[in-house]
């Protein structure tokens, strides 16, 4: 819900709580979960931000959470290309360029890859390829004319290993990473840079709805993700927990931020070591 992580992660990381001062970014995907954490860890360190979701009220919400401005709210539908665009122009008229770029708005619809619909499937890629493209190209065409940017996009750790049942949201997720680093390799010269945070299992609606759609008890849900699944080729996650939203956010904002200056093109793997790449 809205606000359960305003609190956890409103004040940034003693040294930090300033670095982002003068910034102005957008958040796609900012009425909840990843996307609300990230709000908080940009607006933390000094940042305005522009945060944007489908769910008009839920986003509305969030920013009325913080005061002096720092977070204003806009519904936005990624899929509408149209709608991205003149949200990007009219947010730069009004309130000046963006600065900062951070993609987190997904769905995930999970069946076996056999009966997965094409319904599914094609709003699986609407949302998490298509709006992710929508957004990238127009901040990034603003960002390389300016000469300076960053751009992030949430991906998941799914986008680099096989999951069952996940066939439309882990190819969706890895067209999305390689989509971000070939724009980030265009547009380099220019100044602007693009990475990928790839979650792990995070606690999110989404992860929770996975638990309920499967009807398992949430407590168990959970010791099973971290143990892992051999007859489902998973493997469990190391450091013995699930990541909090938090988590992930912290990664967006250090790869949005000045001691990342010199880092573009990279996955960077928020998973407790979930996929074995340590």
């Amino acid at each position: 819900m809205a606000g359960q992580v305003h609190a956890e992660i409103s004040a940034a990381p003693t040294g930090f709580a300033g670095e982002l001062t003068g910034r102005f970014a957008l958040v796609t995907g900012a009425g909840r979960g990843i996307g609300e954490a990230v709000v908080a860890a940009l607006a933390g360190r000094g940042a305005r931000v522009l945060a944007t979701d489908l769910d008009a009220d839920t986003v509305e919400k969030v920013a009325a959470q913080y005061d002096g401005g720092r977070v204003t709210a806009r519904p936005l539908d990624v899929t509408d290309a149209a709608a991205v665009e003149a949200l990007v122009e009219d947010t730069e008229s009004a309130h000046g360029p963006l600065d900062i770029a951070v993609n987190v708005a997904g769905i995930l619809r999970s069946a076996p890859a056999i009966d997965l619909s094409d319904e599914d499937w094609a709003a699986t890629f609407a949302v998490n390829t298509n709006g992710v493209f929508h957004v990238c190209r127009s901040v990034a065409r603003r960002m390389s004319a300016r000469g300076a940017g960053s751009i992030v996009t949430v991906a998941s750790n799914a986008a680099g290993i096989p999951r069952a049942g996940m066939s439309a949201y882990a190819a969706s997720k890895a067209a999305t990473a390689m989509f971000t680093k070939c724009l980030g390799l265009e547009v380099a010269a220019q100044g602007v840079r693009c990475n990928t945070v790839c979650p792990g299992s995070t606690l999110t609606d989404m992860q929770r709805g996975m638990w309920e759609e499967s009807g398992a008890d949430i407590e168990a849900a959970r010791r099973s993700v971290i143990a892992g699944d051999l007859g489902a080729h998973r493997t469990g996650i190391p450091l013995g927990r699930i990541a909090d939203p938090a988590d992930i956010a912290e990664a967006v904002a250090f790869l949005a931020s000045d001691r990342a200056r010199h880092i573009t093109l990279h996955d960077l793997y928020v998973d407790g070591g979930a996929t074995l790449r340590g």
